[in-house]
């Protein structure tokens, strides 16, 4: 007599990747170089039912945000995989616009969000090195070649030329935001880079309600959802806490832009 083994189907599966630390500085920087292959195998390795994305970055490169934003959105419309993100510490600046490529967003009472705006951010030198008998000499091809040099004075000009190059990039953060987010924004001026805590992100419509990642899952894709995370490999150097001296400033740049937030 035959036995015959029912078809057990096996429970619903959410792919989490962690998008952790600061975008496109140093050597745990957030770039779509590193993350993309990780990004690629956590949408298509058992046809999972969502992807959750965990961020906690304080942003970074604009350019570095935008693409590996427009990667997810690439695979969540080609496969029709719901996207949903939870945000811990923060997700500013570059950390929102990471958020934002999650068709919901859920953060925590304490969570910080927003800080919709671009910096530029330097350091001048000019009387410091007129006491020390410092004398700057720059040679260029081209007016602009030597543009917000920390060692020169500080020119208008340049100030100037500065904003200008802001302005297209603080619209395109704007308009990704407009686009994600849609009618659920409220009726208020949002992009001039403030910063929300959690419950009043949810009444601006930037985030959609405070909740954390397991039973938010769970509420979702029912109490036996499987969660596999997927997180960028660190090399030696990093694991072990040693840092090569090209990247002690693009720490101490990781360190600042923790610091706003009181991180």
């Amino acid at each position: 007599m035959k036995r015959f083994i029912p078809f057990l189907k096996s429970p619903p599966r959410v792919a989490v990747i962690r998008l952790q630390g600061a975008i496109g500085t140093g050597r745990n920087g957030l770039t779509d170089a590193g993350l993309g292959p990780l990004i690629e195998k956590a949408f298509a390795k058992g046809k999972p039912k969502a992807v959750a994305l965990i961020v906690n970055s304080p942003g970074g490169s604009a350019a570095q945000s935008s693409l590996i934003a427009a990667r997810i959105r690439r695979l969540a419309d080609e496969k029709k995989i719901p996207v949903h993100a939870f945000v811990e510490d923060v997700a500013a600046s570059g950390g929102y616009w990471l958020a934002c490529a999650a068709d919901e967003i859920w953060v925590d009472p304490s969570s910080i969000v927003g800080s919709i705006g671009v910096i530029f951010a330097s350091f001048g030198f000019p009387e410091l090195m007129k006491r020390q008998g410092i004398e700057r000499r720059v040679v260029t091809a081209g007016r602009s070649k030597s543009l917000a040099d920390p060692f020169l004075p500080e020119r208008p000009e340049d100030v100037e030329r500065l904003k200008t190059l802001q302005a297209p990039i603080h619209q395109a953060f704007i308009d990704h935001v407009k686009a994600r987010r849609g009618a659920r924004l409220a009726e208020a001026d949002l992009f001039n880079a403030d910063v929300w805590v959690g419950p009043q992100a949810v009444e601006l419509g930037l985030v959609d309600g405070v909740a954390h990642l397991v039973p938010k899952m769970q509420a979702l894709y029912g109490a036996k959802v499987r969660l596999t995370e997927y997180t960028q490999k660190r090399s030696f150097f990093q694991r072990f806490g040693l840092q090569l001296t090209h990247d002690l400033m693009a720490g101490v740049e990781e360190r600042a832009l923790w610091a706003r937030y009181g991180l």
